[in-house]
């Protein structure tokens, strides 16, 4: 899209913003240009609490269903639109409510923390959310004689058993972007670059984390990046947050660990698209009473241990 283009769309969507009394919320994995129209940008946590928070009548969420679906379910008074209906997250999709009921039958006395990554009704079957960001802190503050299952993220999972040394039942689940980095692409791109630090997203393989400089949530791994006194990094994690980080520290050098860490799900939200939802008012993103009840105890679990 031409910058003119940008431009002229950008302002429409400032117009029917305020007409609509509309806050847009957006993930760090988002395009540019969908990321330079919202009024926040962050990781799943600070999109969660913003969401909780805010005082406008419209939640325009240009991120991944079930973010939509936290938002609709911390603000049920809120109209919650989600611009690209289908953008999903395959990883939510490996774990649904009855199967998650079927394993906890298995384990007596289990306290199920669910990654945010999860659909509503899911959410409504465990104890407490976490996210990238708080996951130790979650999991550090549950009680050590109760058994813990993690869902759906295996990969985060064993990064929070290491950090923490609380032993948990892993879920089969993975990212599909962050989970096909491998150590070949690591050694690629520090070859590449010799002099880059490596800052690794905990939800790629163990073997590549273990490869890492520093790891951390998104919204971690930039803050470290941007307050380094290093100026190359070579970046495991969605190319998304090069945007953020090149906007804000034109003089470094930061390098994506590999061409594959694109999700298409979080690119299938167009600048177009955002501006056809808050025209029409839809895609509107809603969750059952009798779920949202149960989820919003989980997540409001979380947003009181952050």
């Amino acid at each position: 899209m031409d910058p003119e283009t940008v431009a002229a769309m950008s302002d429409t969507v400032a117009k029917l913003k305020k007409e609509r009394n509309a806050v847009i919320l957006a993930h760090v994995y988002q395009r540019p240009e969908v990321q330079d129209v919202a009024d926040f940008v962050g990781d799943s946590l600070q999109l969660a609490q913003q969401a909780a928070k805010t005082d406008a009548d419209v939640i325009v969420f240009c991120g991944v269903h079930f973010m939509a679906e936290s938002a609709a379910i911390l603000s049920p008074d809120k109209i919650v639109l989600l611009p690209e209906e289908n953008a999903g997250c395959p990883m939510a999709d490996m774990v649904t409510a009855d199967a998650l009921r079927k394993r906890k039958a298995e384990i007596p006395g289990v306290q199920v923390v669910a990654y945010v990554n999860t659909s509503a009704a899911v959410k409504a079957e465990c104890d407490i959310c976490c996210t990238s960001a708080n996951a130790l802190k979650v999991v550090s503050a549950l009680p050590e004689d109760r058994p813990i299952l993690f869902v759906p993220d295996r990969n985060l999972g064993d990064w929070i058993t290491k950090q923490t040394g609380r032993e948990m039942h892993l879920w089969e689940g993975y990212c599909n972007t962050h989970d096909r980095l491998s150590v070949d692409d690591i050694e690629r791109a520090k070859a590449a670059h010799p002099d880059a630090e490596v800052l690794v997203h905990p939800e790629c393989q163990p073997e590549v984390v273990a490869k890492a400089d520093f790891v951390a949530s998104t919204t971690g791994l930039i803050r470290y990046a941007l307050e380094s006194s290093r100026k190359s990094f070579i970046i495991a994690t969605e190319e998304g947050v090069l945007h953020p980080l090149r906007k804000q520290a034109p003089e470094k050098d930061f390098h994506l660990a590999a061409r594959t860490l694109i999700c298409p799900n979080m690119k299938s939200t167009s600048l177009e698209k955002v501006v056809w939802s808050l025209q029409e008012m839809r895609p509107r993103i809603t969750v059952d009473p009798v779920i949202r009840e149960k989820a919003l105890q989980s997540l409001e679990r979380m947003l009181a241990i952050v």
